[in-house]
């Protein structure tokens, strides 16, 4: 494809990330032609939910310690119900995830991940959609929540679950190769 080369793509997560809410847009990501990193608090491996167990582990490619939100084109946030609880308590990944949205760069996040969306307190207005369990918190933060697989609103993407993957990806490739959206 290749529509994305010399686009830089940070995702970041946690210890127990969805294993296929990550895998799945990384790997498109990477052959629609864009550099991925993989961004969490932790260094060496973390660990993926898997449905209902511990799946693969991965490697970091950077600490966030050392990551830069001006280094790159694009954000994905993975959910899985551990990940994004454990990132919206460091508030080193909530101003790394609203500094993406402060610049207009898209931000992709799927099921649980909109938490980090709230966490900014930068969805007032937004239409999105998450893992419906979310309805309520994103509702009173402001935004509002629609049940659709993918929602799009000014460079943010969100899906409600893996099933939504397809279309996820889909549009999370088509917003980064637009870019900044004013």
């Amino acid at each position: 494809m290749g529509q994305l080369n010399n686009k830089n793509v940070a995702i970041l997560t946690e210890e127990g990330f969805e294993q296929v809410e990550l895998t799945s847009p990384k790997e498109a990501l990477e052959e629609a032609g864009a550099t991925v990193h993989i961004i969490s608090p932790k260094s060496g491996k973390i660990k993926a939910w898997d449905t209902d167990n511990w799946g693969i582990e991965i490697e970091v490619d950077k600490p966030l310690s050392e990551a830069h939100a001006i280094d790159y084109d694009a954000l994905v946030l993975p959910g899985g119900v551990l990940n994004p609880d454990k990132l919206r308590q460091n508030k080193d990944a909530v101003n790394f995830v609203a500094a993406f949205l402060n610049e207009g760069k898209p931000v992709a996040a799927i099921c649980h991940g909109p938490q980090m969306l709230i966490e900014t307190g930068l969805v007032s207005g937004k239409m999105l959609t998450s893992y419906p369990s979310l309805r309520t918190d994103l509702t009173n933060a402001g935004a509002y929540w629609v049940d659709e697989e993918v929602v799009v609103d000014n460079g943010l993407v969100t899906s409600r679950r893996p099933a939504d993957l397809e279309a996820f990806n889909s549009k999370m490739i088509e917003e980064i190769a637009e870019g900044v959206h004013a």
